[in-house]
């Protein structure tokens, strides 16, 4: 070999030794920072109080172990990501997570994490995605936000961040996702986010609390921006045409703001854009006429105040799938170009007031699943096709001028739901294949003049059958005992004859009966009393005879009974005294003898006119008393007596008040106070004071104190103040804990919270001072519901919902110590001038001294109907309690009834639990009042979470964090899903009729 070749040799073999070297270093080095790196997720796992979802976070001897857990991805034996959403994490994020030196994602969605923003994070030099949604986090954005610069993906979504969005936010030049949904934000909204070239989604909705702003105009440069999620951030003035600048643009929802004026042309010029939701604002204008966007596939333009037709134009949009135009003041006839949309499925355009007949072609060409055009103007007839396609799910076009016959082709359509065609003019005979349709839940057809008779057999999933006020005829068939899921039967108003069919007793969930005015004759059924659900029973203006039956006494559910105009006759069965039933009629019927003394009261004065032979042993109805002549004068004595009574009552009154104004001189007034400041103060001692010596003043009164409305200022400025009077030698453990209680309260700023201005304080009485609520409390609201007719309506209902379970949410998991309200229900859920919720009286609250951990009481406190049941078996007290009673508040909301009234022998919430659980109809269940066709399906989803709250076990409770997002989401909660849910693109949006054209 030669000496050349010698070299050559030693050469190759000096590189091959270093190449081999290098590797060897590099394996070294790779087994040691996989050996330290598992070693630091173990220090991670036991700084989070080892939580059970990450136990298999074991250390090894295999330096590469960690690699294979599913929470973790490495690259080279190196962790560049952690995810660990849903893990029951708690505590804060420590130092050591970015001694993780390559990691460049972390994902601790939905854990609970509590503090402020971990600006530990901004050691992690490379970190490129951070999702710290669905946690607890407090505070504001740190103004030096921009540390963290390599930031691709920030999502801050559902916390309670507050304050201004940072300016530093527009330097992270590399962000393509930015999401600060569901904070506390009352800062302006952020312009810097302009500067963002990268973006691509940004959502800022549901922070209301920003200043009202106009659209951004900094968001023009926002060019590669595909989504853009403006709902709920008090968004002013009009949508500018620069936004047709955003070329990118594929959704932009801009609902439930305050917007005003014309939907711009600009945004029928998006090419991209796919959906357009601008519903819940005060748009006014036509819609514009040149429609270019051929790319888009939904227009959302409900709730606003548009004005005009729809466009021609709209027959080109060939991709368009959804056309919801709902409560504006449209008018005009529909184009008949939108029948011809071979993508088109749902149609919603009811609440306008539309003209002219629909569009003969709508369902000939598409798969139309939902087609809802109630209370508009319009005339002619159904079209023929609407379930062509096979998917229809609803026809709901009640409140309009529709004539003709429903389509034949209905009868062979088996998706159908719901038929609801009420007061129109339609004629006819229903389509014979409709009654038996397989899935038809609900068939609403009242106030039409469709003829024929009764089928002897109905879908299995009939659940509602209106159809009053028309012209059937025939008798009620026998085979209505197979209709066993029927809950409203209401057949007013018809020309039905023969007896009442003793099968129809064998409904066993019917709660609603409505006979009256047909030609039924006989007597009636013995065996009613299977009808345990019936609430409400018309069998009035017929030809019915014979006695009353007992049975009727012992329904449980029933508060409307109408007999009259009939021939009954007989005693009336004292059994009848049994009911709690407010709306109660025999009149005009030949019954005889006494009433029974239950209803010998002013409230019943009509119940029992025009039956001659009735009688009762007091003045207070009008019949004449049993024994005696009508005029007799028998009454004088106890008019005496009434007025012996008031006399005595007036003294007593003047002497208390001789009495106490004699007290209060010589104590010298209230005395001398010492006041605690939680607030600002801008008040004088004297000016509380004075205000509770007017009793005029005095709004309520409770097992802790009395409420005043006091005018701090002699303006108008009120306050409210709880006057709480001790005994003369209060415990003075009681009396620490009490001052403890207070002074942890007073630390408590959240939007949702009644604030505490002050406490002041003597020996024998504290004055504590509130912010006024100008619209009381809720129960306040249900009641005047209840008594006067005067509704909450439905929406208002929903956001007081969402504001509570806000407020208590923030007491369970922003607060360290968590605080337990222990009291809730709608007497402690306050309103102000915009029927904001605010959750109030704290005189029960306890704080757990360690979260998890359930404290016991010594005695139980709180309010009958919202005991959570372990609560009284046991005393203890955690978060559960309250999850609990904020569930018979939403029941309360859903259903109007009183949270210790279900029936005779349960609470709201087992009634509730009970109906449900034996496959009742929900829609059945609700307030009549607020059950518009908008709502209910909003309705279910809060009637289902009501449930969901107030399970027995409580550890199959959520917690009132999981309460919040779904009130947010506005959907069904676990376990409650309805099998035809929709699934939107995840923007909360659920549509304003789903129950239309839904299964419940």
């Amino acid at each position: 070999m030669s000496k050349m070749s010698k070299t050559a040799a030693v050469s190759l073999i000096l590189q091959f030794n270093v190449v081999f070297l290098v590797l060897l270093l590099s394996h070294a080095s790779s087994q040691f920072r996989g050996a330290r790196e598992q070693a630091i997720l173990i220090k991670l796992k036991e700084y989070w109080e080892n939580p059970a979802s990450i136990s298999h976070w074991i250390l090894s001897s295999n330096s590469t172990n960690h690699c294979g857990w599913p929470e973790v991805t490495c690259i080279d034996n190196s962790v560049t990501e952690l995810k660990l959403p849903n893990k029951s994490i708690n505590g804060i994020i420590p130092a050591l997570i970015c001694q993780l030196q390559n990691l460049a994602s972390i994902d601790l969605n939905y854990n609970n994490i509590m503090s402020e923003f971990p600006k530990t994070l901004y050691n992690c030099s490379k970190l490129e995605y951070l999702d710290l949604s669905q946690n607890y986090f407090v505070g504001t954005i740190p103004d030096d936000i921009d540390t963290l610069g390599r930031l691709r993906y920030l999502d801050l979504t559902s916390n309670n961040f507050s304050g201004e969005v940072p300016s530093a936010i527009g330097s992270l030049q590399e962000l393509t996702t930015l999401r600060l949904v569901a904070n506390q934000f009352n800062g302006s909204l952020p312009h810097e986010i302009g500067n963002l070239s990268k973006l691509e989604i940004l959502d800022l909705a549901w922070n209301s609390e920003f200043k009202p702003s106009k659209f951004p105009s900094s968001f023009k440069n926002l060019t590669k921006l595909k989504r853009l999620w403006m709902s709920a951030t008090n968004l002013i003035g009009e949508i500018p045409d620069f936004i047709a600048d955003m070329t990118a643009l594929e959704l932009l929802d801009l609902s439930r703001n305050k917007l005003t004026g014309e939907i711009p042309y600009a945004l029928f010029l998006l090419k991209n854009l796919k959906g357009i939701h601008l519903f819940d604002n005060k748009l006014s204008g036509e819609i514009p006429q040149v429609i270019r966007a051929s790319n888009l596939t939904a227009i959302d333009l409900s709730q606003n105040n548009l004005t005009g037709r729809i466009p021609s134009d709209v027959g080109k949009l060939e991709k368009l799938s959804s056309l919801v135009l709902y409560f504006n003041q449209l008018s005009d006839e529909i184009p008949e170009s939108i029948g011809r949309i071979s993508t088109l499925a749902d149609v919603r355009l009811f609440g306008n007031r539309f003209s002219g007949t629909l569009p003969q072609d709508l369902g000939r060409y598409s798969m139309l699943e939902k087609f809802e055009v109630c209370s508009n103007r319009l005339t002619g007839t159904l079209p023929k096709h609407l379930c062509n396609g096979g998917k229809l799910l609803g026809v709901v076009a009640f409140d309009n001028n529709l004539a003709g016959e429903l389509p034949a082709s209905l009868g062979n359509c088996n998706s159908l739901l719901t038929v609801d065609v009420r007061r129109n003019g339609l004629t006819g005979r229903i389509p014979s294949g409709l009654w038996t349709s397989l899935n038809l839940s609900m068939l609403m057809i009242s106030d039409n003049m469709f003829t024929g008779e009764l089928p002897r057999k109905v879908s299995d999933n009939l659940s509602r059958l209106e159809i009053s006020n028309n012209r059937f005829s025939g008798e009620i068939p026998v085979e209505v005992k197979l209709w066993r899921n029927l809950t409203v039967f209401s057949a007013s108003n018809n020309f039905f004859n023969g007896t009442i069919p003793r099968e129809l007793t064998a409904l066993p969930s019917l709660s609603t009966l409505l006979l009256d005015q047909n030609q039924l004759h006989g007597s009636l059924p013995s065996d009613i009393i299977s009808w345990k659900s019936l609430r409400t029973l018309n069998l009035s203006k017929n030809q019915l005879s014979g006695q009353i039956p007992e049975a009727i006494g012992f329904l449980p559910s029933l508060d409307q009974l109408d007999l009259s105009g009939n021939q009954l006759s007989g005693h009336i069965p004292s059994q009848l005294g049994l009911l709690r039933c407010p709306d109660f009629n025999l009149s005009s019927n030949h019954l005889t003898g006494s009433i029974p003394k239950e209803f010998e009261n002013g409230a019943y004065s009509n119940s029992f006119l025009n039956n001659p032979g009735l009688c009762a042993s007091t003045a207070n109805v009008k019949l004449h008393i049993c024994g005696s002549q009508r005029n007799s004068l028998l009454s004088y004595p106890q008019d005496l007596i009434w007025i012996s009574s008031i006399a005595v009552f007036v003294l007593c009154l003047l002497v208390s008040f001789l009495v106490a104004k004699f007290c209060w001189k010589k104590n010298g007034g209230l005395g001398r106070w010492e006041i605690t400041e939680y607030q600002t103060v801008n008040f004088k001692e004297n000016d509380i004071v004075v205000g509770l010596k007017d009793q005029k003043n005095k709004i309520g009164a409770g097992g802790s104190g009395e409420v005043y409305r006091v005018d701090k200022s002699g303006h108008g400025d009120f306050v409210a103040v709880k006057w709480i009077r001790n005994k003369k030698n209060p415990e003075r453990e009681l009396e620490k804990e009490f001052q403890a209680e207070v002074k942890t309260l007073s630390r408590i700023k959240h939007l949702n919270i009644v604030k505490l201005i002050c406490c002041m304080s003597r020996e024998d009485s504290k004055l504590l001072v509130y912010e006024y609520m100008e619209n009381g409390s809720l129960y306040q609201w249900l009641n005047k519901h209840r008594t006067s007719g005067i509704i909450l309506d439905w929406p208002k209902r929903f956001g007081i919902a969402v504001g509570a379970a806000q407020g208590l949410c923030y007491m369970h998991h922003g607060c360290s110590p968590p605080i337990i309200h222990r009291d809730v229900k709608s007497s402690n859920i306050l309103l102000d001038s915009e029927f904001n919720a605010k959750i109030a009286d704290f005189g029960l609250a306890k704080m757990l001294i360690k979260q998890g951990k359930p404290a016991t009481v010594s005695s139980v406190a709180g309010s009958f109907g919202y005991f959570a049941p372990e609560y009284l078996r046991t005393w203890r007290i955690d978060e559960k309690i309250d999850v609990y009673s904020f569930g018979v508040v939403l029941l309360e909301l859903t259903t109007g009834r009183k949270p210790n009234h279900g029936d005779e022998h349960r609470s709201l919430a087992e009634w509730a639990q009970h109906y449900y659980e034996g496959g009742n109809s929900i829609l059945d269940a609700f307030d009549e009042d607020v059950k518009e066709a908008c709502h209910l399906n909003q309705m279910c989803n809060v009637f289902k979470l009501g449930l969901y709250c107030t399970r027995t076990l409580p550890s199959l409770r959520p917690s009132m964090r999981t309460v919040v997002q779904i009130l947010l989401k506005n959907g069904p909660p676990p376990d409650y899903q309805s099998k035809n849910a929709e699934k939107e693109y995840g923007m909360a949006h659920l549509s304003s009729c789903n129950h239309i054209v839904h299964s419940v």
